[in-house]
Protein backbone atom coordinates (compact mmCIF):
# COMPACT_ATOMS: atom_id res chain seq x y z
CA UNK A 1 0.00 0.00 0.00
CA UNK A 2 2.98 2.16 0.94
CA UNK A 3 4.72 1.31 -2.48
CA UNK A 4 1.22 2.40 -4.29
CA UNK A 5 0.80 5.34 -2.70
CA UNK A 6 4.14 6.70 -3.29
CA UNK A 7 3.76 5.75 -6.76
CA UNK A 8 0.56 7.94 -7.43
CA UNK A 9 2.39 10.83 -5.96
CA UNK A 10 4.90 10.66 -7.61
CA UNK A 11 3.33 10.66 -10.95
CA UNK A 12 0.66 13.33 -9.78
CA UNK A 13 3.96 15.59 -9.48
CA UNK A 14 5.11 14.72 -12.56
CA UNK A 15 2.33 15.59 -14.32
CA UNK A 16 1.52 18.92 -12.30
CA UNK A 17 4.93 20.08 -13.48
CA UNK A 18 4.73 19.07 -17.15
CA UNK A 19 7.93 16.64 -16.65
CA UNK A 20 8.84 13.12 -17.76
CA UNK A 21 8.71 10.71 -14.52
CA UNK A 22 11.78 9.39 -13.07
CA UNK A 23 14.36 7.48 -14.84
CA UNK A 24 12.94 3.80 -14.80
CA UNK A 25 15.78 0.68 -15.14
CA UNK A 26 15.41 -2.75 -16.36
CA UNK A 27 14.98 -4.41 -19.34
CA UNK A 28 13.30 -2.07 -22.29
CA UNK A 29 9.66 -2.57 -23.20
CA UNK A 30 9.96 -4.04 -26.33
CA UNK A 31 5.75 -4.86 -26.11
CA UNK A 32 4.31 -1.58 -26.57
CA UNK A 33 2.70 -0.53 -29.99
CA UNK A 34 3.84 3.26 -30.38
CA UNK A 35 3.72 5.92 -32.77
CA UNK A 36 6.03 9.01 -34.06
CA UNK A 37 4.82 12.00 -33.35
CA UNK A 38 4.97 14.30 -36.55
CA UNK A 39 3.98 17.53 -38.57
CA UNK A 40 1.32 16.83 -41.26
CA UNK A 41 -0.61 18.71 -43.28
CA UNK A 42 -4.36 18.72 -42.62
CA UNK A 43 -6.69 20.63 -42.67
CA UNK A 44 -7.92 23.65 -41.09
CA UNK A 45 -11.50 23.01 -39.28
CA UNK A 46 -13.56 25.38 -37.51
CA UNK A 47 -15.87 23.01 -35.18
CA UNK A 48 -19.21 23.50 -33.37
CA UNK A 49 -21.09 21.57 -31.55
CA UNK A 50 -23.92 20.23 -33.28
CA UNK A 51 -26.91 17.58 -32.98
CA UNK A 52 -28.38 14.48 -34.64
CA UNK A 53 -31.90 15.22 -36.17
CA UNK A 54 -34.69 13.50 -38.99
CA UNK A 55 -34.94 15.03 -42.36
CA UNK A 56 -38.61 13.14 -42.14
CA UNK A 57 -40.08 12.80 -39.05
CA UNK A 58 -43.24 12.96 -38.70
CA UNK A 59 -46.43 12.22 -35.90
CA UNK A 60 -49.38 10.69 -37.20
CA UNK A 61 -52.24 12.30 -35.27
CA UNK A 62 -56.13 11.10 -35.09
CA UNK A 63 -59.11 12.63 -37.34
CA UNK A 64 -61.62 11.36 -35.85
CA UNK A 65 -62.96 10.52 -32.23
CA UNK A 66 -63.19 6.78 -31.06
CA UNK A 67 -61.81 4.01 -29.16
CA UNK A 68 -58.06 2.64 -30.21
CA UNK A 69 -58.82 -1.17 -31.15
CA UNK A 70 -55.43 -2.04 -32.67
CA UNK A 71 -51.70 -0.99 -31.94
CA UNK A 72 -49.46 -3.22 -33.95
CA UNK A 73 -46.24 -1.34 -34.02
CA UNK A 74 -44.35 -0.17 -30.80
CA UNK A 75 -40.75 1.82 -30.18
CA UNK A 76 -38.25 0.73 -32.46
CA UNK A 77 -40.28 -1.24 -34.75
CA UNK A 78 -39.65 -0.83 -38.34
CA UNK A 79 -42.58 0.34 -40.56
CA UNK A 80 -42.85 0.14 -44.33
CA UNK A 81 -45.16 3.11 -46.03
CA UNK A 82 -48.49 2.42 -46.28
CA UNK A 83 -48.54 -0.28 -43.26
CA UNK A 84 -51.41 0.55 -40.81
CA UNK A 85 -49.87 1.65 -37.40
CA UNK A 86 -53.11 1.80 -35.64
CA UNK A 87 -57.38 1.26 -35.78
CA UNK A 88 -59.66 3.00 -34.40
CA UNK A 89 -62.99 1.99 -33.91
CA UNK A 90 -65.23 2.53 -36.76
CA UNK A 91 -68.88 1.59 -36.09
CA UNK A 92 -70.00 4.97 -35.10
CA UNK A 93 -68.51 6.38 -38.70
CA UNK A 94 -70.10 3.45 -40.80
CA UNK A 95 -73.34 3.95 -39.48
CA UNK A 96 -72.94 7.74 -40.36
CA UNK A 97 -71.96 6.12 -44.12
CA UNK A 98 -74.68 4.20 -44.25
CA UNK A 99 -77.14 7.04 -43.17
CA UNK A 100 -75.43 9.40 -46.37
CA UNK A 101 -76.04 6.18 -48.73
CA UNK A 102 -79.59 6.07 -47.83
CA UNK A 103 -79.90 9.72 -48.55
CA UNK A 104 -78.20 9.26 -51.71
CA UNK A 105 -80.85 6.73 -52.87
CA UNK A 106 -83.98 9.03 -51.79
CA UNK A 107 -82.23 11.25 -53.69
CA UNK A 108 -81.35 10.00 -56.79
CA UNK A 109 -85.24 8.45 -56.62
CA UNK A 110 -86.49 12.29 -55.86
CA UNK A 111 -84.38 13.32 -59.00
CA UNK A 112 -85.73 10.42 -61.28
CA UNK A 113 -88.97 11.32 -60.87
CA UNK A 114 -88.37 15.35 -60.94
CA UNK A 115 -86.99 14.36 -64.42
CA UNK A 116 -89.95 12.18 -65.43
CA UNK A 117 -92.89 14.78 -64.59
CA UNK A 118 -90.68 17.44 -66.29
CA UNK A 119 -91.04 15.57 -69.66
CA UNK A 120 -94.02 15.06 -69.18
CA UNK A 121 -95.01 18.60 -68.39
CA UNK A 122 -92.77 19.72 -71.64
CA UNK A 123 -94.45 17.23 -73.83
CA UNK A 124 -97.96 18.58 -72.62
CA UNK A 125 -96.66 22.18 -73.14
CA UNK A 126 -95.88 21.83 -76.81
CA UNK A 127 -99.60 20.42 -77.04
CA UNK A 128 -100.60 23.78 -74.92
CA UNK A 129 -102.41 21.58 -72.88
CA UNK A 130 -100.67 22.97 -69.83
CA UNK A 131 -99.40 26.93 -69.13
CA UNK A 132 -95.98 28.02 -69.27
CA UNK A 133 -96.24 28.53 -65.31
CA UNK A 134 -96.61 24.92 -65.07
CA UNK A 135 -93.30 24.26 -67.15
CA UNK A 136 -91.32 26.62 -65.34
CA UNK A 137 -91.92 24.94 -62.09
CA UNK A 138 -91.29 21.30 -63.45
CA UNK A 139 -88.22 22.58 -64.54
CA UNK A 140 -87.37 24.13 -61.27
CA UNK A 141 -88.50 21.06 -59.01
CA UNK A 142 -85.80 19.12 -61.40
CA UNK A 143 -83.21 21.46 -60.78
CA UNK A 144 -83.87 21.44 -57.24
CA UNK A 145 -83.92 17.63 -57.02
CA UNK A 146 -80.47 17.60 -58.55
CA UNK A 147 -78.96 20.15 -56.93
CA UNK A 148 -80.26 18.02 -53.67
CA UNK A 149 -78.58 14.87 -55.12
CA UNK A 150 -75.55 16.66 -55.45
CA UNK A 151 -75.45 17.75 -52.04
CA UNK A 152 -76.27 14.11 -51.07
CA UNK A 153 -73.43 12.89 -52.94
CA UNK A 154 -71.20 15.11 -51.05
CA UNK A 155 -72.13 13.86 -47.81
CA UNK A 156 -71.90 10.45 -48.54
CA UNK A 157 -68.20 10.97 -49.99
CA UNK A 158 -66.91 13.60 -46.62
CA UNK A 159 -68.99 10.48 -44.53
CA UNK A 160 -66.93 7.72 -46.33
CA UNK A 161 -63.45 10.17 -46.40
CA UNK A 162 -64.34 10.28 -42.04
CA UNK A 163 -64.40 6.67 -42.59
CA UNK A 164 -61.51 5.96 -44.12
CA UNK A 165 -59.69 7.74 -41.09
CA UNK A 166 -60.39 5.14 -38.88
CA UNK A 167 -57.40 3.28 -40.50
CA UNK A 168 -54.25 5.41 -39.81
CA UNK A 169 -51.08 4.82 -42.16
CA UNK A 170 -47.67 5.25 -42.29
CA UNK A 171 -46.60 8.23 -44.65
CA UNK A 172 -43.10 6.54 -45.21
CA UNK A 173 -41.06 3.86 -44.43
CA UNK A 174 -39.21 4.53 -41.04
CA UNK A 175 -38.79 3.90 -37.29
CA UNK A 176 -41.41 4.10 -34.44
CA UNK A 177 -39.62 6.80 -32.15
CA UNK A 178 -42.70 6.95 -29.60
CA UNK A 179 -45.77 5.36 -29.11
CA UNK A 180 -48.24 8.34 -27.04
CA UNK A 181 -51.19 6.41 -27.06
CA UNK A 182 -52.16 2.94 -25.35
CA UNK A 183 -54.70 0.36 -26.75
CA UNK A 184 -58.50 0.48 -25.46
CA UNK A 185 -57.59 4.88 -25.13
CA UNK A 186 -60.28 7.14 -26.52
CA UNK A 187 -58.61 8.94 -29.54
CA UNK A 188 -59.74 12.53 -30.34
CA UNK A 189 -59.44 14.68 -33.26
CA UNK A 190 -55.43 16.03 -33.09
CA UNK A 191 -54.67 13.55 -30.45
CA UNK A 192 -50.80 12.58 -30.63
CA UNK A 193 -51.05 8.58 -31.97
CA UNK A 194 -47.22 7.42 -33.37
CA UNK A 195 -43.92 9.58 -34.18
CA UNK A 196 -41.51 8.15 -36.38
CA UNK A 197 -38.14 8.89 -38.80
CA UNK A 198 -36.88 7.97 -41.85
CA UNK A 199 -33.31 7.07 -40.66
CA UNK A 200 -32.11 6.88 -44.18
CA UNK A 201 -32.32 11.19 -44.07
CA UNK A 202 -30.34 12.22 -41.70
CA UNK A 203 -29.14 15.81 -40.85
CA UNK A 204 -26.46 17.33 -38.20
CA UNK A 205 -27.56 21.12 -37.28
CA UNK A 206 -24.51 23.21 -35.73
CA UNK A 207 -24.89 26.60 -34.77
CA UNK A 208 -21.91 28.71 -35.75
CA UNK A 209 -20.87 32.46 -34.94
CA UNK A 210 -21.86 34.56 -38.23
CA UNK A 211 -18.50 35.82 -38.91
CA UNK A 212 -17.40 31.67 -39.06
CA UNK A 213 -20.25 31.95 -42.17
CA UNK A 214 -18.15 33.61 -45.19
CA UNK A 215 -15.56 30.58 -44.69
CA UNK A 216 -17.43 27.98 -43.80
CA UNK A 217 -19.22 28.32 -47.14
CA UNK A 218 -16.23 29.27 -49.57
CA UNK A 219 -15.05 26.00 -47.83
CA UNK A 220 -17.65 23.73 -48.48
CA UNK A 221 -16.80 20.66 -46.69
CA UNK A 222 -17.37 19.45 -43.26
CA UNK A 223 -16.97 16.09 -41.53
CA UNK A 224 -19.11 15.05 -38.79
CA UNK A 225 -18.00 13.26 -35.27
CA UNK A 226 -20.09 11.41 -33.44
CA UNK A 227 -18.73 10.71 -29.96
CA UNK A 228 -21.49 7.94 -28.94
CA UNK A 229 -20.50 6.18 -31.98
CA UNK A 230 -16.83 6.96 -32.08
CA UNK A 231 -17.57 7.56 -35.61
CA UNK A 232 -16.69 10.17 -38.51
CA UNK A 233 -18.54 10.94 -41.42
CA UNK A 234 -17.90 12.89 -44.34
CA UNK A 235 -20.64 15.33 -45.09
CA UNK A 236 -22.91 15.06 -48.29
CA UNK A 237 -23.39 18.84 -48.57
CA UNK A 238 -23.83 21.97 -46.50
CA UNK A 239 -26.83 24.27 -46.79
CA UNK A 240 -26.39 27.48 -44.80
CA UNK A 241 -29.88 28.67 -43.30
CA UNK A 242 -30.23 32.27 -44.56
CA UNK A 243 -31.14 34.06 -41.20
CA UNK A 244 -29.02 35.05 -38.14
CA UNK A 245 -30.30 35.58 -34.23
CA UNK A 246 -30.08 38.87 -33.40
CA UNK A 247 -29.28 38.33 -29.98
CA UNK A 248 -26.23 35.62 -30.22
CA UNK A 249 -25.28 36.75 -33.61
CA UNK A 250 -25.54 32.99 -34.68
CA UNK A 251 -26.45 31.02 -37.45
CA UNK A 252 -27.41 27.63 -37.86
CA UNK A 253 -25.77 25.36 -40.80
CA UNK A 254 -27.25 21.97 -41.53
CA UNK A 255 -25.00 18.88 -42.64
CA UNK A 256 -26.51 16.25 -44.82
CA UNK A 257 -25.25 13.14 -44.07
CA UNK A 258 -24.69 10.49 -46.43
CA UNK A 259 -27.30 7.70 -46.71
CA UNK A 260 -25.67 4.27 -45.15
CA UNK A 261 -25.09 6.35 -41.86
CA UNK A 262 -26.30 3.72 -40.03
CA UNK A 263 -26.27 3.45 -36.09
CA UNK A 264 -27.40 7.27 -35.46
CA UNK A 265 -30.25 8.52 -34.30
CA UNK A 266 -32.11 11.87 -33.89
CA UNK A 267 -30.78 13.86 -30.47
CA UNK A 268 -27.27 12.04 -30.62
CA UNK A 269 -24.59 14.75 -29.99
CA UNK A 270 -22.00 15.85 -32.72
CA UNK A 271 -19.45 17.71 -33.56
CA UNK A 272 -19.41 19.61 -36.71
CA UNK A 273 -15.73 20.21 -38.46
CA UNK A 274 -16.21 22.82 -41.00
CA UNK A 275 -12.89 22.76 -43.01
CA UNK A 276 -11.68 26.37 -43.89
CA UNK A 277 -8.31 25.62 -44.94
CA UNK A 278 -4.85 23.81 -44.63
CA UNK A 279 -2.03 23.92 -42.18
CA UNK A 280 0.84 21.96 -41.16
CA UNK A 281 0.35 20.82 -37.69
CA UNK A 282 2.21 18.69 -34.80
CA UNK A 283 -0.18 15.77 -34.59
CA UNK A 284 -0.07 12.80 -31.79
CA UNK A 285 -2.47 9.99 -32.69
CA UNK A 286 -6.02 9.83 -30.74
CA UNK A 287 -5.06 6.42 -29.33
CA UNK A 288 -1.92 7.65 -27.34
CA UNK A 289 -3.84 10.58 -25.15
CA UNK A 290 -4.44 9.95 -21.61
CA UNK A 291 -6.49 11.85 -19.89
CA UNK A 292 -6.86 11.84 -15.72
CA UNK A 293 -9.55 14.58 -14.24
CA UNK A 294 -8.15 17.44 -15.69
CA UNK A 295 -4.72 16.47 -16.93
CA UNK A 296 -4.10 15.36 -20.46
CA UNK A 297 -0.79 12.94 -21.59
CA UNK A 298 0.80 10.40 -22.82
CA UNK A 299 2.77 8.44 -22.53
CA UNK A 300 6.52 8.46 -24.27
CA UNK A 301 9.09 6.22 -24.81
CA UNK A 302 12.29 6.95 -24.44
CA UNK A 303 15.68 5.52 -26.23
CA UNK A 304 15.08 2.26 -24.71
CA UNK A 305 11.56 2.07 -25.13
CA UNK A 306 10.69 3.19 -21.36
CA UNK A 307 7.23 4.59 -21.27
CA UNK A 308 7.11 7.57 -19.28
CA UNK A 309 3.87 9.99 -18.73
CA UNK A 310 4.07 13.73 -19.96
CA UNK A 311 1.49 16.15 -19.40
CA UNK A 312 0.46 17.69 -23.07
CA UNK A 313 -2.06 20.92 -24.38
CA UNK A 314 -4.11 19.85 -27.36
CA UNK A 315 -5.09 21.89 -29.97
CA UNK A 316 -8.24 22.58 -31.51
CA UNK A 317 -7.56 20.73 -34.56
CA UNK A 318 -8.44 16.68 -35.68
CA UNK A 319 -9.23 14.33 -37.48
CA UNK A 320 -10.11 10.65 -37.97
CA UNK A 321 -6.21 9.65 -37.03
CA UNK A 322 -5.13 11.98 -34.81
CA UNK A 323 -5.51 15.50 -32.76
CA UNK A 324 -3.25 18.43 -32.58
CA UNK A 325 -0.67 18.99 -29.68
CA UNK A 326 0.35 22.54 -28.86
CA UNK A 327 2.73 22.01 -26.21
CA UNK A 328 4.28 18.89 -24.42
CA UNK A 329 6.10 16.73 -27.29
CA UNK A 330 8.34 17.05 -30.06
CA UNK A 331 8.55 15.82 -33.17
CA UNK A 332 9.82 12.09 -34.26
CA UNK A 333 9.04 11.64 -30.28
CA UNK A 334 7.50 7.99 -29.71
CA UNK A 335 4.15 7.56 -28.09
CA UNK A 336 2.67 4.63 -26.51
CA UNK A 337 -0.96 4.09 -28.49
CA UNK A 338 -1.98 1.81 -25.39
CA UNK A 339 -1.76 4.17 -22.31
CA UNK A 340 -3.04 1.49 -20.08
CA UNK A 341 -0.87 -1.02 -20.86
CA UNK A 342 1.98 1.69 -20.82
CA UNK A 343 0.91 2.60 -17.19
CA UNK A 344 1.26 -0.60 -16.10
CA UNK A 345 4.55 -1.16 -17.52
CA UNK A 346 5.65 2.20 -15.97
CA UNK A 347 4.10 1.21 -12.53
CA UNK A 348 6.72 -1.31 -11.06
CA UNK A 349 9.92 0.48 -12.87
CA UNK A 350 8.98 3.93 -11.21
CA UNK A 351 7.73 2.17 -7.72
CA UNK A 352 11.49 0.14 -7.97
Amino acid sequence: MRAAAALAAAAILAVGCGSEGPPATGAPVTSLAAAVVEVREVESTVSAEAVVEAVRQSTVSAQIAGRIVDLPFDVGDRVQKGQVIARIDERSVSQAQAASDAQVRAAEAAAQNARAGYERTRALFAQKFVSQAALDKAESDLKAAESQLKAMLAGAGQAATERSFATLAAPYSGVVSARHVQLGEMATPGKPIMTGFDPASLRVVATVASAQVPAIQSGARARVEVPAANRWIEARGIVVVPAADPRTHSTQVRIELPDDAKGIYPGVFARAHFVVGHAPRLMVPRAAIVRRSEVTAAYVLDDSGVPRLRQVRLGSVADEAGIEVLAGLRPGERVALDPVKAGMAAAPRSAG
